[in-house]
């Protein structure tokens, strides 16, 4: 495959590039490099702002119109490869941290594939503009990476639809670990419809609108490194419209899943621009400490954690560029890069030995310190082989579904 970029990707290229140095000024200077893993605390109001001058600039949703041959939505039309040049584009200028990124590249795809026209319509020009916020209501304390287990509910009213509406759901259960549940104006929630069903029988995907006070409450889960961007959010009949089911009742198991191979599509290339720039900060330092020189061993995990980049680099544009990347092409890229960032991790506190674990000379009880890039970057990732399907998930799905081994017994 030629991984290389044409003469009109190029020129996409210089737009984006003078796009984004037109705009990360001014009021946006301060969000630059704000937001990312572990950091989605930072500056919140501007990173709100700027999701909304990426709508105006047409930003958002690059490649919806894929196959429909127009746009609708108020987004730019793009080539695969032109939504890979903006993805690094947006990383090489450490712009802010996306807070509409589960909207744009997770639930816009589902509707796109499964959604009516009415809620398309309804549902993709907020995302486009940057005015409406998503989060995922996948996982439950019972129910993590194995979703067939999940038990919140969504009974539909007695007596509800008529002539007048289609009637409503009431929602009620528990899910956790809601990245940005605290900002978001909706969550598409997978729950059951179907009383005593079990497994991925009788699951529907409801859109839920958040602003439901007494309905929903949101709790912050405060992390390792002191910040709380995942959430447990508890639904308390909180009202789901019949008309925001998508894929029609009990198809919520073929939905979800679809979804969840819209995961990681161009955003890997964006996380592992941000991988680069977090190996270069681990490299600076073992240069300024002279760990790179004194020691071997350390200089070649540095060496080893450059070269296994590259190849997850050429993985994933070569998935991109495969009309049939194959169902385990997601798994292997999530048990790639999971336990590759926890090795930068673990090589960023081995670059500074002991010193990886003071805090500044100013510490003191009444001004605890904060945490730095790198010890950050260490906490954070010991989630790494956890969230978004544990790393036991993803060699199930491989192990079952692509060398078709015998299931694992339930």
């Amino acid at each position: 495959m030629d991984f290389g970029f044409g003469v009109e990707d190029e020129e996409f290229r210089a737009e984006a590039r003078a796009w984004l140095a037109g705009r990360l000024v001014g009021d946006f200077a301060g969000a630059v490099g704000r937001g990312g893993p572990g950091s989605e605390h930072e500056g919140g109001a501007e990173r709100r702002a700027w999701e909304r001058e990426l709508g105006r600039g047409g930003w958002i949703g690059l490649g919806w119109d894929s196959g429909s041959g127009s746009v609708a939505y108020g987004n730019r039309r793009a080539t695969l490869t032109q939504q890979v040049v903006w993805a690094e584009e947006y990383a090489r200028v450490r712009a802010p941290g996306r807070y509409g990124h589960i909207g744009e590249n997770l639930l816009a795809p589902t509707l796109l594939a499964h959604g009516t026209q009415e809620q398309r319509d309804e549902f993709l020009p907020g995302i486009a503009r940057g005015e409406v916020l998503w989060c995922q209501g996948y996982s439950e304390p019972g129910a993590g990476s194995d979703l067939a287990g999940v038990r919140t509910s969504a009974v539909l009213d007695a007596g509800s639809g008529s002539a007048s509406g289609p009637g409503s759901y009431r929602v009620t259960g528990q899910k956790i670990w809601t990245s940005l549940a605290h900002e978001a104006d909706w969550c598409f929630v997978l729950a059951r419809t179907e009383a005593g069903s079990r497994g991925h029988a009788g699951l529907s995907f409801l859109l839920v609108p958040m602003d439901q006070p007494g309905r929903i409450e949101v709790r912050p889960i405060r992390q390792l490194t002191g910040t709380s961007e995942f959430n447990e959010v508890f639904f308390d009949g909180a009202v789901a419209s019949a008309s925001h089911v998508v894929g029609g009742a009990g198809n919520g198991w073929r939905v979800a899943m679809g979804l969840l191979g819209f995961e990681r599509g161009v955003s890997t290339l964006v996380q592992q621009i941000g991988f680069a720039e977090e190996l270069a900060g681990v490299v600076r330092c073992a240069l300024d400490s002279g760990a790179a020189v004194s020691d071997p061993v350390l200089r070649d995990r540095l060496v080893r954690q450059w070269a296994e980049l590259r190849v997850m680099r050429w993985n994933a544009l070569r998935t991109l560029g495969s009309s049939s990347g194959g169902v385990g092409a997601p798994s292997v890229a999530k048990l790639l890069w999971g336990r590759w960032h926890q090795r930068l991790g673990e090589l960023a506190m081995g670059v500074r030995g002991a010193a990886a674990a003071a805090g500044p000379a100013d510490w003191s009880e009444e001004s605890p310190y904060e945490l730095d890039a790198l010890q950050r970057l260490f906490l954070f990732t010991r989630a790494d082989t956890i969230y978004g399907g544990s790393d036991e998930i993803q060699r199930n799905i491989i192990a079952e579904r692509v060398l078709g081994l015998p299931r694992e017994a339930r």
